[in-house]
């Protein structure tokens, strides 16, 4: 490697690591406000899958599509989202990335790609299908992600939507971060094998599988997906392994009913990304003090939006049926 590479490579892990200490420190936050019952909405923590999104959003640009689903405020983060403004959508405030409507799942940032989070299992799959053969008819060469759970892989959505996608080669990546449990159901309690990836080769496309865990594993085979994406060359399907640390809803660490999760969660701490990344950065030269500062920064971002998003309004109650049909006033659609 030139030294140059060297300084790239340097500066890459460190903006990866940025935006997994803003997820995990953001998430940490959220549980809180959760648990003193400020924050009123479901919120499904990402905490402990935060290389996923943040090594395939870093291999995209700002203005590719991300699709995400009900556990998506690290999607959010890492594609560019408003921080401030997730914080106040939590809290249900009118300065939220949704006008307070639509709470911890259903996020939007067109502004940086982020076409809409649906909590719905698989229900974004097609919509990302939807936007890469837009991008394809118009020639643009954006690229559409879809993030979504193991438990998708098993609905009738996923394995339309990357038929069709692999049947007009569509500029689609589908990224399975498969954390082993879909909802309180353990992957092999729902199906025969142990084989995402192999839905892909079925359906004639690569099908790849990654330590979920490791950001720069992830983040080459998201630029690999991309490259072949652009070039018109078809869909990826990538299988990130990993595992979420809290339940499959609220904050609690292993009180999943049915589910003794905390055997394996003893298993999976000592792989946290970020302690992994931070290690390598160590490793590679970076001071000890450059991390504290990028965790201090991340910290006093975090809690200044919280301030911004107590210090905002709640809805107008008045509006509260507007969006929800269409409404003709004068002959323009509303």
């Amino acid at each position: 490697m030139e030294p140059n590479d060297h300084v790239a490579s340097l500066d890459l892990k460190r903006l990866l690591y940025r935006t997994m200490l803003r997820i995990r420190l953001f998430e940490e936050r959220v549980g809180a406000l959760v648990e003193a019952g400020e924050a009123r909405t479901p919120c499904h923590l990402y905490i402990g899958q935060e290389a996923v999104a943040a090594g395939v959003c870093g291999a995209l640009q700002r203005d590719d599509f991300v699709w995400g689903g009900h556990r998506s405020h690290g999607h959010y983060l890492a594609k560019g989202g408003d921080l401030r403004a997730m914080m106040a959508e939590i809290l249900g405030k009118e300065t939220g990335c949704s006008r307070g409507r639509g709470g911890s799942m259903h996020l939007i940032a067109p502004e940086v790609g982020i076409l809409g989070t649906v909590p719905l299992v698989a229900a974004t799959i097609p919509l990302a299908v939807g936007a890469a053969l837009a991008s394809k008819l118009s020639q643009n060469r954006r690229v559409s992600v879809s993030f979504f759970g193991d438990g998708a892989t098993e609905e009738g959505h996923f394995h339309e939507s990357v038929n069709l996608a692999a049947l007009y080669q569509l500029p689609a990546i589908f990224v399975c971060e498969n954390n082993f449990y879909a909802s309180h159901m353990p992957l092999l309690g729902r199906r025969r094998a142990d084989n995402i990836p192999a839905s892909g080769l079925a359906h004639g496309i690569p099908g790849v599988s990654v330590d979920g865990n490791d950001v720069m594993a992830v983040y080459e085979a998201g630029l690999a997906a991309v490259s072949r994406a652009r070039a018109g060359e078809g869909p990826t399907l990538i299988e990130c392994r990993t595992y979420r640390w809290r339940g499959h809803v609220g904050p609690s660490w292993d009180m999943d009913v049915g589910v003794q999760r905390k055997d394996e969660l003893k298993d999976w701490l000592p792989k946290d990304p970020i302690a992994r990344l931070r290690n390598l950065l160590l490793n590679e030269g970076l001071q000890l003090h450059e991390l504290e500062q990028v965790e201090q920064a991340a910290r006093d971002e975090v809690e200044a939006a919280v301030a911004f998003a107590r210090a905002s309004a709640y809805p107008d109650p008045g509006e509260l049926l507007k969006h929800v049909y269409v409404e003709e006033r004068k002959g323009v659609l509303l």
